[in-house]
């Protein structure tokens, strides 16, 4: 289901508001409910589960979260923050609707997905600066395999505050579980179910869509995944899609998560060359992609030296941090 509510007043109130429209990506680290699901075979998350998630271990997830995005919105709204390993609405009303956030006019996308585990891509969005014309969760489907199930990809086509539409898409790519080069083809399929989406976009007729594909995609920016299935090529005025996190060098940190002594980068926005090249409505700000890397979401890495990711749990250990991923965002500007 998804929760939109229009307040056009509000909507329309803003509409010479030319402040940036800043557009984020974070994944959550399992931001599960400490309830028991009937429904699920997957409830390590509850208080009796594995993990011994209670609910004041819940209520400090919650709080982590909502203070880490007000410091990355600067305590302005986001326009979009698309959203990885969430369980359910409950964890996203409590974190959107109970919490400082709630004054930020934030309207919550979320479908359930055919995820074993039972996480979740999502979207929010300010009804101040978008209007939703339209969503839906693209299925990833193995032909070869009818019983493959793996997260949805999150659509949906906004208005902008000056009616420029924008087609934005939240993923969570296959993980490497298993081996990379055993898991490389899951990734590749849901490259092609999204480049399949969005070549129908433009391919519309007199089509130059202003598109923004976010996501943990489980891999780097030149993994065949990305690179070649997607086609989301280095910054390039001559390319359809743009991966805007594909040199580290202008990011302001090293990659989004760690693996041992290797930082890498699998949290990117990729856009389509008309929000870079056009002069005219919602455009890209130069040089605007950042990974967020504030001091609070890291502890001292005794194991590998400098630093490590302030995590919720490292393994089955509870450390009461804030996830293992880095959020990512950039700035789009009205011309």
């Amino acid at each position: 289901m998804f929760i939109e509510l229009q307040i056009v007043s509000s909507f329309n109130a803003l509409a010479q508001d030319d402040e940036p429209f800043r557009v984020a990506f974070w994944n959550f680290e399992n931001f599960f409910d400490p309830f028991v699901d009937s429904t699920r075979v997957y409830n390590e998350f509850t208080e009796n589960g594995s993990q011994h998630w209670t609910k004041s271990r819940f209520y400090k997830k919650r709080n982590n979260l909502y203070k880490a995005i007000l410091a990355i919105s600067e305590n302005k709204p986001l326009a979009i923050l698309g959203i990885s390993e969430v369980e359910n609405d409950y964890v996203l009303h409590s974190l959107f609707n109970q919490t400082p956030l709630k004054s930020h006019n934030y309207r919550i996308i979320h479908y359930e997905g055919d995820d074993k585990r039972g996480i979740d891509v999502a979207m929010v969005y300010c009804i101040d600066k978008l209007q939703l014309i339209y969503t839906e969760p693209i299925k990833v489907r193995n032909h070869k395999n009818p019983n493959y199930k793996t997260r949805d990809i999150l659509y949906a086509k906004f208005y902008d505050r000056r009616e420029d539409t924008l087609h934005v898409f939240v993923n969570h790519w296959p993980s490497r579980y298993g081996g990379e080069r055993e898991t490389v083809k899951l990734r590749a399929l849901a490259a092609n179910t999204l480049k399949h989406k969005v070549d129908s976009l433009f391919n519309l007729p007199h089509s130059t869509p202003k598109i923004i594909i976010m996501g943990d995609f489980n891999d780097t920016p030149e993994d065949p995944s990305i690179n070649e299935v997607l086609g989301a090529k280095k910054l390039n005025h001559l390319k359809c899609l743009v991966n805007l996190f594909y040199d580290n060098k202008n990011l302001g940190f090293f990659g989004t998560l760690k693996h041992e002594y290797s930082w890498q980068i699998f949290d990117q926005i990729i856009v389509s060359n008309h929000l870079i090249s056009n002069n005219k409505g919602l455009k890209y700000k130069d040089k605007s992609a950042q990974i967020f890397h504030a001091d609070f979401l890291f502890e001292k890495d005794e194991s590998f030296g400098g630093v490590k990711l302030f995590r919720t749990y490292v393994g089955p250990k509870y450390s009461g941090g804030y996830a293992d991923h880095l959020p990512v965002y950039i700035d789009l500007i009205f011309k």
